[in-house]
C-alpha cells in the first residue's frame, strides 16, 4: 500500500492512525476466521481470509484491505479483542 495514502487514513470511528497489520497478526486473525470465531461489527461472521488488513494504532480494530482498496466501513471492522489471548 502507498505510503502516503496510509499517512493520511484513520478509523473512520475513533480516528486513531492505522497502518498494514504484520504477518503474525494476519496469521492470528485468518486462523480465527478459519475456525468460524470473527464476526465483524454488523455481527456477520468473516468467511474469507485476508490477504491484508489495516490496524488501529491502539490494535483493538482491523479493517479489510480488498485488492489494495481499504474498507473504511465501520460495520466491515472487526474488534481484535475477539482472538484468544488478547
Amino acid at each position: 500500500m502507498d505510503k502516503k495514502l496510509l499517512a493520511i487514513l484513520c478509523c473512520p470511528v475513533t480516528h486513531k492512525g492505522l497502518s498494514l497489520a504484520q504477518k503474525d497478526l494476519l496469521g492470528s486473525v485468518n486462523a480465527a476466521i478459519q475456525a468460524g470465531k470473527l464476526v465483524n461489527r454488523d455481527g456477520a461472521k468473516l468467511d474469507h481470509t485476508l490477504k491484508e488488513a489495516l490496524v488501529t494504532d491502539d490494535g483493538k480494530t482491523i479493517y479489510p484491505v480488498d485488492d489494495g482498496i481499504p474498507v473504511l466501513i465501520e460495520g466491515e471492522a472487526v474488534a481484535l479483542e475477539q482472538l484468544d489471548g488478547r
